[in-house]
């Protein structure tokens, strides 16, 4: 109970922490009133002032920053992220946070999966058959995806795939179906998945090599046990703590990675969203996208923190 506690309390702290440093960076940089009103915050005439008045008002920018924090913070935690910039004070945030926050879980997801489902057949092949000519060429290519930037990788599997080949659609349409928009953000996915995957490979790889030089699987190798089935039953569960580690901090990388695949596959996501909104200073927008984020990446490192505990039980002492 004591480890939940610990981890629970950091979790809080961590989002503390975050939400501190970026409602400070927000409010230090650029000029709220200039983003909402434009040049008339600027102008002295008494109906500009009048609109200065209104705007801090709305905005509750005439509070000092602890209070403007504080009410913030509340008003976050009960899932009101305010308004966006504008001189009406419209439309929510929350608005546009349930609009495009499917599409980018939805793409997270994929890419995730995607990832495992290519490093961990690809570890297992390579681990048997270590520093042989395919293993060789393995890690050419796998130093080579996570070598490539994201942005060349996408340009390159669109052109190939969706141009050339025809077999993806090149862009994503969010009135389509949703076995159709599931289909459109494969190869966005799989852009993201195939560097986050010969990560996972190469260390998987060389764990299962320890692995494979213990004294149980010895032991189960001298008693006939077949190859395929000591790496499956024997080798791959106590292999898996790196894996598990970086596939929960890699999620915090394969959110950033996801902004600049969302813009070349033209996805309406978060990625897209925070783009604009720092572009247009747009610091509700700003905000609730950072915590969302931090949020979604302290959910998954708890979830990796159970993973450890049913592979070893012994994690939670």
């Amino acid at each position: 109970m004591n480890y939940w506690v610990q981890r629970l309390t950091a979790s809080i702290m961590l989002l503390l922490a975050v939400s501190m440093l970026t409602f400070g960076a927000m409010n230090l940089l650029g000029d709220p009133l200039f983003n909402i009103l434009g040049p008339a915050a600027a102008d002295t005439k008494p109906e500009s002032l009048e609109k200065v008045a209104a705007a801090k008002e709305l905005y509750h920018l005439d509070r000092p920053l602890p209070e403007r924090y504080v009410r913030w913070l509340g008003d976050m935690v009960t899932g009101d992220f305010g308004v966006q910039f504008s001189s009406t004070g419209q439309p929510p945030v929350s608005d546009l946070v349930v609009e495009r926050f499917p599409r980018s879980l939805t793409l997270l997801v994929m890419a995730q999966l995607l990832a495992s489902m290519i490093a961990i057949p690809w570890a297992l092949i390579t681990a048997a058959r270590a520093n042989r000519p395919a293993d060789r060429i393995s890690t050419i290519n796998s130093f080579l995806l996570i070598a490539m930037p994201n942005f060349a990788l996408a340009v390159i599997l669109k052109y190939i795939f969706g141009i050339k080949l025809g077999w993806f659609p090149l862009t994503f349409k969010a009135t389509d179906p949703w076995l159709t928009r599931i289909y459109q953000t494969f190869l966005p996915a799989l852009t993201i998945a195939l560097p986050a995957a010969a990560v996972y490979q190469r260390l998987l790889r060389t764990d299962l090599i320890t692995t494979l030089q213990e004294d149980f699987i010895l032991m189960a190798r001298s008693k006939g046990v077949s190859r395929r089935r000591v790496l499956l039953r024997h080798a791959l569960r106590p292999s898996l703590f790196s894996f598990i580690t970086v596939f929960g901090i890699n999620t915090g990388a394969l959110i950033g990675g996801s902004l600049i695949v969302e813009s070349i596959f033209r996805i309406p996501g978060l990625g897209s969203a925070i783009v604009e909104a720092i572009l247009r200073e747009d610091f509700p927008v700003v905000l609730a996208i950072v915590m969302i984020i931090t949020t979604a990446f302290v959910i998954v490192n708890v979830v990796v923190d159970i993973v450890y505990t049913l592979i070893d039980p012994r994690v939670r002492r």
